[in-house]
């Protein structure tokens, strides 16, 4: 293998990871400190959002409020959230079952982030 196709290894996006560390390390120039300051603010953030998205029963807010999180999980690589909230805002005006069954997906995929984030933070 090559040097430049082992580099290309190393620095390439993560979808497999919770966290796509590489990818928060562009975003904030490999600033190790405001790594942990977006993480710790994406936290707290995530956690409003699916205690709201689990209360309110409006469509629209919903929508809106999954729509938020699809882009801060996006920021921050967090592609499986992205994913799962990009279904919550597709079945956010689907039957009830439909709407329960995205929303368990997306709190597990949270779960499985903010642990490794978590435990990015304190290491």
């Amino acid at each position: 293998m090559s040097a430049f196709a082992l580099a290309a290894d190393v620095t390439a996006p993560s979808f497999e990871r919770p966290v796509d560390l590489v990818h928060l390390a562009r975003q904030t120039l490999g600033d190790r400190a405001l790594e942990r300051e977006v993480l710790s603010l994406f936290e707290v953030q995530t956690r409003s959002i699916i205690a709201q998205l689990h209360e309110i029963g409006d469509e629209k807010m919903r929508h809106d409020l999954a729509h938020t999180l699809k882009g801060s999980a996006r920021a921050v690589g967090a592609w499986k959230v992205a994913e799962a909230a990009e279904a919550c805002e597709r079945a956010s005006a689907d039957e009830a079952a439909q709407w329960q069954e995205a929303l368990a997906d997306l709190a597990g995929r949270i779960e499985t982030a903010l642990a490794a984030i978590e435990d990015f933070i304190r290491n």
